[in-house]
């Protein structure tokens, strides 16, 4: 027993989950559409027009133009890794956010959610937060063991999001990239298999109408609900 112990939790049955495909994920607020350059990329450029400060973080951006855009859309939108999903907000029809599963190990069953860009229409709403609730959902049941969310670790508004959402802070790599020039120290956050039963009860509770009053405003807290199933405080949101 000790040598078991010793080596790690033997994983019995392992059978490696599916890579994603492009299918689209619909719920109440939000579906999640695969990218199409010709069909996505002019209204969320749309969307994020005059807002730079989205791709502060981000390895690219901000365009200039629709066209510029629309052609980074065009290089990536056929992509399997990372597999982008455009968010479309089923109340108002428009979409105004982006994101992808990246990262993808199917061997080992780990996936990470990235490449995040959600325009200030959308932040801050069901629809937004009801994205990532699907794409967490997507990949747990398809199989995987372990989801990831990344940022760089001076974006405290990422850091916020990732604790919000259930995701457990694991540490900080230093000088992990060169990003536009700049160094880049990367927070790392996690969600893994054995607490999304209670992260998934937690967002459908969320969800509920039951927790929206008439004017749409939430009466429970979504990092409240899931402060419990987290582990891992982010030190750099303390204080």
């Amino acid at each position: 027993m000790m040598g078991e112990a010793r080596l790690g939790e033997v994983v019995a049955g392992w059978t490696p989950p599916p890579r994603p495909d492009r299918a689209a994920m619909t719920g109440r607020f939000v579906r999640l559409e695969p990218l199409e350059a010709d069909r996505h990329a002019f209204e969320l450029h749309d969307a994020f027009q005059g807002h730079d400060a989205l791709w502060d973080y981000m390895p690219y951006g901000p365009f200039a133009s629709g066209s510029a855009y629309h052609r980074w859309a065009r290089e990536r939108e056929g992509g399997e890794d990372p597999r982008f999903f455009v968010m479309r907000d089923l109340g108002s029809g428009t979409c105004g956010g982006i994101a992808s599963y990246l990262r993808i190990a199917p061997e080992v069953g780990s996936i990470e959610v990235g490449h995040i860009c959600i325009s200030p229409s959308m932040q801050r709403g069901a629809a937004a937060t009801e994205a990532m609730f699907l794409m967490m959902r997507w990949a747990f049941e398809a199989g995987y063991r372990r989801y990831e969310w990344k940022c760089n670790a001076l974006n405290l508004a990422s850091r916020r999001a990732a604790q919000r959402l259930g995701f457990s802070f694991e540490g900080v790599f230093r000088q992990h990239m060169i990003v536009k020039g700049r160094n880049r120290d990367t927070a790392w956050f996690s969600v893994i298999d054995s607490e999304w039963p209670a992260l998934a009860e937690a967002f459908t509770f969320w969800l509920s109408p039951a927790n929206f009053d008439a004017q749409g405003r939430q009466r429970e807290r979504l990092s409240d609900l899931t402060r419990l199933v987290r582990s891992g405080s982010d030190p750099a949101l303390e204080g």
